[in-house]
């Protein structure tokens, strides 16, 4: 047995954004063990600014996936896990809470990948309208930020996994 052949390694490795979903739908054990997964993600000054939102509702995943420009994949998820931060957990400038949900989407995401299911991050926040349009459908308050939704489900389509490190990317001691 080699170092990558470990699991937690394979699922890192072997996780690659999946817009095609099969029907299936995700139990309600893997659901909870992803939320689990995410609320064991790292958060600085262990603050804890994140909130998940479960979209297992045909009707409701069908309506965000109409005003988010790439989030058409939705139609067919059945399940997506929107990620939002309650921002004024850390000081006034602070963007820690950025990082901390980012840490739980992405924990959500290769966990899922672990239990045989597939996942994409459909970006929220930023310079897109898509805050302002998902915001209402998911009945977010104003005081907290959407940070991205994971759309999960069975995959419907297979990609290569990454290989290798990108020489050129990596800096050693110094930039």
């Amino acid at each position: 047995m080699t170092l990558r052949d470990n699991s937690v390694i394979k699922a890192i490795l072997f996780r690659r954004s999946i817009r095609k979903f099969r029907s299936d739908a995700v139990s309600p054990e893997m659901r909870d063990l992803l939320l689990e997964c995410a609320f064991a993600a790292p958060s600085a000054h262990n603050r804890r600014p994140c909130h998940f939102i479960v979209l297992e509702d045909r009707a409701l995943l069908d309506a965000v996936a109409e005003v988010h420009d790439s989030g058409k994949m939705l139609f067919h998820a059945p399940l997506a896990i929107a990620v939002c931060a309650e921002t004024a957990s850390y000081p006034e400038g602070d963007l820690a809470w950025v990082e901390d949900c980012s840490a739980a989407l992405e924990n959500i995401l290769v966990a899922a990948k672990g239990l045989g299911l597939d996942g994409v991050w459909l970006k929220v926040m930023g310079r897109h309208p898509r805050n302002e349009l998902v915001r209402p459908v998911l009945g977010v308050p104003e005081s907290v930020q959407i940070v991205g939704i994971a759309a999960l489900g069975f995959g419907a389509e297979e990609k290569s996994p990454y290989e290798g490190i990108k020489e050129d990317r990596v800096h050693k001691n110094r930039w």
